[in-house]
């Protein structure tokens, strides 16, 4: 079984050592990494992407709202709070659960069993090798191993191979939900490529055969890491 790679970020010590007992307990989980706000967490990232974050949302100079929404391509999100009203934020930004402090330890848990079922299904895409969209009145079939890389337009997502552009209706995010984490990797808040698919990185520019896919900034070290990494 996969475990699950996760950060704790909170700015209370107290809580960061309860969750980190909790965390260890549920027996699925990979704790990276423990830190007490925002602007450490978004260093960590950028060295060492994760699969969750435990995420308290009041803390001093960002909060963890405005951190999720600053980041195109966040990790999963479980957030945790003394704060009642900030459950509709957590609705609006897809988080897999929201806790309410003091976090009883069977309320963590269903959160927990929450976030495993959702990679399990997710790394399940990686034994498929296909899915089919709807496109101009019919369903496409695409092949992930055909893909060279995908691109989001508002809501609508194109898809390119070498022999054809397919243009479907969909979010470049519930796109990506939809395809086999391993394979692929999100390098713009408008891009998505097929990882063995690049033949050159130039700058902030990936060379895909005769496309170029741009790097976003604030995801330029994610995905040199993953590269450099890939196969390790």
């Amino acid at each position: 079984m996969a475990l699950i790679s996760c950060i704790i970020t909170d700015d209370e010590p107290f809580a960061r050592k309860g969750l980190e007992g909790y965390v260890k307990k549920a027996g699925f989980f990979d704790l990276k990494a423990q830190c007490e706000d925002a602007m450490e967490l978004g260093a960590l990232l950028a060295q060492q992407p994760v699969d969750l974050l435990f995420l308290d949302i009041q803390m001093p100079h960002l909060t963890g709202v405005e951190f999720i929404r600053s980041l195109p391509n966040p990790p999963k999100v479980i957030f945790t709070t003394a704060f009642k009203e900030y459950a509709t934020d957590g609705f609006d930004l897809d988080v897999l659960d929201y806790l309410l402090k003091p976090i009883p330890f069977e309320r963590f848990m269903k959160a927990a069993f929450k976030a495993k079922d959702y990679f399990d299904l997710r790394n399940n895409t990686d034994s498929v090798d296909y899915l089919f969209v709807k496109s101009n009145g019919k369903l496409e079939k695409i092949i992930f191993d055909e893909v060279l890389f995908i691109k989001g337009m508002e809501n609508y997502v194109e898809v390119y191979t070498p022999a054809r552009k397919i243009i479907t209706h969909s979010t470049l995010r519930a796109f990506a939900e939809k395809l086999p984490p391993r394979k692929f990797m999100q390098t713009h808040k408008s891009y998505i490529v097929a990882n063995n698919k690049i033949t050159s990185i130039e700058g902030n520019i990936l060379h895909i055969g005769t496309f170029e896919v741009p790097i976003s900034r604030q995801l330029k070290e994610q995905v040199m890491h993953a590269l450099i990494n890939q196969g390790r």
